[in-house]
């Protein structure tokens, strides 16, 4: 069942899967066997009407915290993925990339930032010194921005679930709604960020993968995140739960990227001892950066500034406004 692929070099690897790409039309074709003359007209006809924006030039991301707590779990190492044409990962629905050795596991959580719930789920990977992906939902990075840079500044990988957590495989959605909030998800977060693109990494709500957004997502240059082991904590009456589902999973398959929500009270309050509980297992966590950044559409990141609404008092934090200068 799990089939090796990548390029291994050293400590990091990169892993791209090529496809979901543009077939050239007829005038493409034509246009190659021109002469040179010629080519530049009809290379002109045979533009595609969907064409990818340049990614974005900017600095790399924050580098973690060099780590002084003593046996902390830490990050065994950091894979830089290639996302051209959308690679799938999780073996819940891709099987081509198995890129993880045994014992290995990347953590992932959805649905933040969130108030209290992703501050604590920082705070449970700073103390052991390790890392994660944080698939934020769009209308979520708006109310809590600063939590969002937070998760950021901390050196952990950014990626989008949809703008409102829409579940992408309902049919009452058009085709046109889908792409709404792919792409309105993509510039909310990148607004939350101040700016900052995040990384070309999504995952779809409920795991529901329509084909058609599949392809939209490959032609977007997007990997696609499912999950091998699904740790069900937002069924979960207690975070004991939530530590135990996992292990259990994780003793059976072995590695795989592991699927938590920071939106969730249990998950935040299972971690520490999750986290525990890996490095006793002697799993190792693998750190997943982009080779480059998401690239948003410029009509997505205007609409969002019309949506945002402008606050109507100060957002500073008291320290900032107010100052004792005599007592």
């Amino acid at each position: 069942m799990r089939v090796a692929a990548g390029l291994i070099l050293a400590s990091a690897i990169s892993v791209a899967l090529t496809g979901a790409a543009w077939s050239q039309t007829p005038a493409a074709k034509a246009a190659a066997a021109t002469t040179a003359a010629a080519a530049p007209a009809a290379a002109t006809a045979a533009q595609p009407a969907f064409v990818n924006p340049p990614p974005p030039q900017q600095a790399p991301q924050p580098a973690r915290a060099a780590c002084n707590t003593q046996g902390a779990l830490g990050v065994a190492r950091t894979v830089e993925i290639d996302t051209t044409g959308g690679p799938g990962f999780g073996f819940e629905h891709f099987k081509e990339l198995d890129f993880l050795r045994d014992k290995e596991v990347v953590l992932t959580f959805d649905d933040g930032p969130w108030p209290k719930n992703t501050p604590a789920v920082l705070k449970a990977l700073a103390d052991e010194c390790t890392t994660g992906i944080f698939f934020s939902i769009g209308k979520h990075a708006t109310y809590e921005p600063e939590i969002l840079k937070q998760v950021y500044a901390a050196g952990h990988t950014v990626g989008t679930h949809t703008w409102s957590h829409a579940n992408l495989n309902n049919k009452k959605l058009t085709e046109a709604q889908r792409k709404d909030e792919i792409e309105k998800g993509l510039s909310a977060v990148k607004w939350a960020l101040g700016g900052i693109s995040p990384s070309p990494f999504f995952r779809f709500p409920a795991l529901q993968h329509p084909p058609e957004m599949v392809t939209y997502l490959g032609n977007r240059n997007t990997a696609i995140f499912s999950c091998d082991i699904d740790s069900f904590d937002f069924k979960a009456s207690k975070p004991e739960k939530v530590v135990e589902t996992v292990m259990k999973k994780l003793e059976s398959k072995g590695k795989g990227i592991i699927l938590m929500h920071d939106f969730q009270k249990h998950t935040a309050e299972a971690l520490p001892e999750l986290l525990k509980r890996l490095k006793a297992g002697g799993y190792k966590v693998v750190a997943m950066r982009a080779k480059f950044p998401a690239s948003s559409l410029p009509e997505y990141d205007q609409e969002l500034l019309k949506d945002i609404k402008l606050p109507t008092v100060s957002s500073r934090p008291v320290n900032s406004v107010v100052t004792t200068v005599s007592e």
